[in-house]
């Protein structure tokens, strides 16, 4: 079978890669050249590539079962497995590692994939004959295929026209800055209140901390997209004086102990997103065409999640085409399902966390009428430790949000006693944009 691949990101790597090693023959097409000659990778369009990334055991899980050498790779540039639990049963936590570090092991391995080939272009367009994809035309050159995977992104324009807008989700008023550090030798991480990340709560905004290979570790402030004042954050003597101001970044930021390694990177505004392989009149948006990765599924990446719903649906997508191979009609509508089953709950989960976080970053209280978002379920646990013996499969993403239901009335209650989430030590909203604007007064 032949397989044309818009997007050359994770997902459409892992699924080229993977086809070709079952037989198939794949081609990859992105306008990305990949890294330069002297070894830069500027990765223009994907704002993500060059900020902080959490890596769940799915994802490592994921290339040990399709391309091993891809993880051996990624470990041999630095990557740094992560475990939970007694030293005599420890549990994969994950991956420390940049994304940058991830999608260099994982291009240079699938490169080298016989039945592969990855091509460099814009594709204009998905062809099509008697209501069949039967190709893709790249820059004005049409390569025939059996099946098209669109794996470009939520923001994809080949395809736009044939799918409504996302059916969940949406800009979430919620946008972050970060900026990239590493320890020296012989100096300790700072926090950590969870095996990926540490993440602060503060009066108006958020703070996370994500460490990857080799002492290397991002800091991100977390700001509503509409507080304008905060944008001088995007500054690095503005971002410097408030990682001095937080106790936290500054355990994390001391210069005795770590040094910047590049400029501040504004991030864009977050968005949460769902769309299925439905067009606007309910049925197939096309017969031939699979939709997969972000071009389905989005979420914010407090939590890390993004790769790792990547390639669950990536690894879905192969076992349904293992399973029926010649029926790509049961393989589209059959993963549409386990989509809206298994990708869908996180969207709206994410939808419910954010939504909330920024109503209480303006003063909102906790809102007691419906279900409690997950964050301030997970919060709760501090209260009734109840709570928390039920986290674990959530945390790990083996069981859906729903997995939490059956403590959010233990946490309700202890929400109705008039306990709240103590806020991370730190200065309020208010208390920083004053810093903010005395640093860049001091700056003119």
């Amino acid at each position: 079978m032949r397989v044309a691949i818009i997007g050359a990101g994770p997902t459409g790597l892992f699924l080229g890669a993977a086809l070709a090693r079952r037989g198939h023959t794949a081609v990859t097409v992105d306008r990305d050249p990949g890294p330069a000659a002297d070894g830069t990778w500027e990765r223009r369009g994907v704002m993500q590539f060059h900020h902080a990334h959490g890596f769940r055991p799915q994802v490592a899980e994921a290339l040990q079962a399709e391309i091993p050498e891809a993880y051996d790779a990624w470990l041999a540039a630095g990557a740094e497995p992560m475990f939970v639990g007694p030293p005599d049963a420890p549990r994969p936590a994950g991956v420390r590692s940049r994304r940058e570090t991830f999608e260099r092991a994982l291009r240079a391995t699938v490169a080298r994939q016989d039945g592969l080939t990855l091509v460099r272009g814009h594709v204009d367009e998905v062809t099509a004959r008697r209501g069949r994809a039967d190709g893709i035309r790249v820059d004005g050159i049409r390569l025939p295929a059996d099946v098209v995977v669109d794996a470009s992104g939520r923001i994809g324009r080949a395809t736009r026209r044939l799918r409504p807008a996302p059916s969940v989700g949406g800009d979430t008023g919620i946008a972050y800055v970060d900026r990239q550090y590493q320890l020296y030798p012989g100096a300790e991480p700072g926090p950590l209140n969870s095996p990926i990340a540490w993440t602060g709560t503060h009066d108006g905004y958020q703070t996370l901390v994500f460490l990857h290979e080799r002492g290397i570790f991002s800091v991100l402030v977390v700001r509503p997209t509409g507080d304008r004042d905060m944008l001088r954050l995007r500054h690095d003597d503005a971002f410097e004086a408030a990682c001095r101001a937080i106790p936290a970044l500054t355990a994390w930021t001391d210069p005795e102990r770590a040094r910047p390694i590049g400029h501040v990177l504004p991030g864009g505004a977050l968005v949460n997103g769902y769309r299925g392989q439905t067009g606007h009149d309910g049925r197939l948006a096309l017969r031939g065409l699979v939709f997969a990765g972000d071009a389905v599924c989005t979420t914010t990446p407090i939590f890390g999640r993004g790769i790792t719903t990547s390639l669950l649906q990536a690894r879905e997508l192969l076992r349904l085409l293992d399973e029926h191979r010649h029926d790509l009609v049961t393989v589209t509508e059959a993963f549409d399902a386990w989509c809206e089953a298994h990708m869908l709950p996180w969207v709206v989960d994410h939808v419910r966390m954010d939504d909330a976080m920024r109503r209480r970053w303006t003063g909102a209280d906790v809102d007691l009428s419906g279900r409690l978002p997950s964050d301030l379920i997970m919060a709760a646990a501090e209260v009734d430790e109840r709570i928390g013996a039920a986290l674990g499969p959530y945390i790990a993403m083996r069981a859906e949000p729903s997995c939490l239901d059956g403590v959010e009335p233990l946490a309700r209650a202890v929400y109705a006693t008039g306990w709240r989430p103590p806020l991370a030590p730190g200065p309020s909203r208010d208390e920083l944009v004053s810093l903010l604007t005395a640093t860049a007064t001091v700056g003119t």
